[in-house]
């Protein structure tokens, strides 16, 4: 990679890390209970599960992931926590978000209710188990786990830009690049990788090179990324 490169992806980053950019995003719904949280009107575990559920939604054009979101948190009446624990979660077999269903949703409170019986937060909880004990999927330790890793960037990071930061006894420098198919075609075309694998591998050769270009906080690449697919639309 050259340095032309180098210094690009650096100011894409800085350009693009801007609330700006993110106000018709997954990552707005967990901002929202952020801001409750800090005016005292919700509870961290409010933007834990808004963060759960705007991660597991985030597949699709945004606007429509905005819009399902929505129409879960108002089911939730802008109460994650407390619907969680209630239960009596709606349980048909109606789309909320393209193939998610209202009974996988109630099947995530589920877990994250037996979750939260025994701990006040899912910093604790590995990437895997957040696949295997939130999601509910088989392991794989081959999987790439973008949703999961894009959820740990916005609650691990905290620059006071875009991402929330509610995470503290996590450290910025062991987040993974949350890879999908778009990411991986940039990652490709610039260089990062030369593999077509979109698989854990490729996510930490990404990573890696991110950790020379951001030391100690490689998921700042992920903005240089955002800022590469904006420019290159």
């Amino acid at each position: 990679m050259t340095k032309e490169t180098v210094n690009q992806l650096i100011e894409w980053a800085v350009k693009y890390n801007d609330p700006l950019y993110f106000k018709e995003d997954p990552i707005a719904f967990p901002t929202k209970f952020r801001d409750k949280y800090r005016r005292g009107e919700a509870d961290l575990r409010d933007i834990e599960i808004s963060g759960i559920f705007a991660a597991h939604f985030a597949w699709g054009r945004r606007a429509m992931i905005v819009r399902d979101c929505g129409r879960l948190f108002d089911e939730m009446d802008w109460k994650p926590f407390d619907y969680v624990m209630k239960g009596g979660w709606r349980s048909d077999n109606t789309s909320i978000h393209r193939t998610v269903k209202w009974s996988e949703v109630a099947s995530i409170c589920s877990r994250l209710k037996t979750i939260y019986l025994r701990q006040d937060s899912l910093e604790s909880l590995s990437i895997e188990e957040i696949r295997t004990e939130i999601f509910g999927q088989k392991e794989d330790p081959k999987a790439p786990n973008k949703k999961i890793n894009m959820m740990r960037r916005w609650f691990v990071r905290d620059d006071g830009a875009v991402d929330l930061g509610i995470w503290k006894n996590t450290s910025p420098e062991n987040l993974l690049i949350p890879l999908d198919v778009h990411v991986h075609d940039i990652a490709v075309e610039i260089g990062l990788t030369t593999r077509r694998q979109k698989d854990i591998i490729t996510v930490q050769e990404i990573t890696d090179i991110f950790k020379d270009i951001f030391p100690g906080d490689p998921c700042k690449g992920d903005f240089a990324l955002f800022g590469y697919g904006v420019t290159h639309s």
